[in-house]
């Protein structure tokens, strides 16, 4: 994931760059990492843009080949600087701690609590499990800084321990979901920024550029339409514990091949491809010539200009997702298909889907709006 330069393009906006950076063959392989689903667990968005231009914040990410999307958020008194990923898919900050004993906190940034003036540590354990990983430690409270917005007595973990992040190009997880899949006791920064009255409105939104290590950003507190064009197409959530929505069906060249009766689908940031249950998928594969390698499918790069775009009909809209996005070049001649099976009956659209069309992310109206 890459850097997010600190970007304000006015006093009250603050757009979060996000990065594209080169990342080795296996983190490839890890693209799931982020992939959570915990079991247990009348306001008017305004639409002009000049008042949004006042209020509203950006905040530029990276882009680290289509695979990660990585900004930089602040933490403690003097701030240390992370690199993090903006995750949909979870509700949770967390940073490695200068005490992690696992090898991949020897190659990512510490977080030293002796040298932050503002710390307070709570002595609470402090966990999450993901797709392929997951981090345990202890649970803290410090100002947390994203460009010029700012949280203050903000719980985040601090890893003591980590599996599953060796290669990972960032640091920690800033989880952007609702507070019901939070740790227990905390509150995700979002929330607390809503709630100390940093933002203006309960709104935040994510341009993904394609192929490019600059050009995206997170968008907190509204939405600037420059970055998107025609109108935004509102979709309901399916509840209020994290951003599930409703799917009619999935079509190619006319036909149905998924979600027959409707089905749901996590609109996620922090995963790379498009997962869906084994069935559907494997006929994917099968229509678009995807043969198994290990637990990838490979498709021969020639065809990819033969291959149908995979329609996605939300709240009676077709999205389609044509070849060129859904297939990711490995070589000249050997591509990856952005489609994978998961164990789960819901689908997952991650950053295949979500660098076709912008994405807003209503909390006062419980609604994702996709342009």
């Amino acid at each position: 994931l890459g850097l997010l330069g600190l970007v304000a393009l006015s006093d009250c906006i603050v757009i979060v760059p996000v990065t594209q950076m080169k990342t080795s063959g296996k983190t490839l392989r890890e693209r799931r990492l982020l992939i959570n689903f915990p079991e247990k667990h009348p306001y008017s968005l305004s639409q002009n843009t000049t008042k949004l231009r006042k209020r509203k914040y950006l905040h530029p990410l990276r882009n680290y080949r289509d695979l990660f999307y990585v900004g930089t958020i602040a933490i403690g008194t003097p701030p240390q600087e992370f690199r993090v990923v903006f995750d949909t898919g979870s509700s949770d900050l967390w940073v490695p701690s200068i005490k992690c004993i696992s090898p991949a906190c020897h190659t990512h940034i510490t977080f030293d609590p002796h040298k932050s003036s503002t710390f307070q540590l709570t002595h609470r354990p402090f966990s999450i499990v993901y797709g392929s990983g997951m981090m345990s430690g202890d649970l803290g409270h410090d100002i947390v800084k994203i460009g010029k917005l700012v949280s203050t007595d903000q719980p985040f973990g601090l890893s003591l321990r980590q599996f599953g992040f060796d290669n990972a190009p960032f640091d920690g997880v800033l989880g952007l979901s609702y507070p019901s899949i939070a740790v227990p006791g905390t509150i995700p920064v979002f929330d607390n920024l809503m709630k100390q009255g940093a933002i203006p409105e309960p709104v935040f939104a994510f341009y993904l550029s394609k192929h490019k290590q600059n050009g995206s950003v997170l968008m907190l507190g509204g939405v600037d339409r420059s970055y998107y064009k025609g109108q935004l197409n509102w979709i309901p959530v399916s509840n209020t514990k994290s951003w599930l929505i409703t799917v009619d069906h999935i079509s190619m060249n006319g036909k149905v091949i998924g979600c027959e009766h409707s089905c749901e689908a996590l609109v996620d940031t922090g995963t790379s491809l498009i997962y869906g249950p084994a069935a559907p998928v494997t006929n994917i594969q099968r229509l678009i010539h995807a043969v198994p390698h290990g637990p990838e499918y490979m498709v021969s790069c020639p065809i990819i200009s033969t291959l149908p775009p995979v329609i996605f009909t939300i709240n009676g809209i077709d999205y389609s997702v044509p070849a060129e996005a859904y297939i990711h070049k490995i070589s000249n001649s050997l591509c990856l298909s952005g489609f994978h099976a998961d164990k789960t009956d819901k689908w997952i659209l991650g950053d295949v889907f979500l660098r076709l069309y912008f994405s807003v992310y209503d909390r006062g109206n419980n609604r994702i709006g996709l342009a």
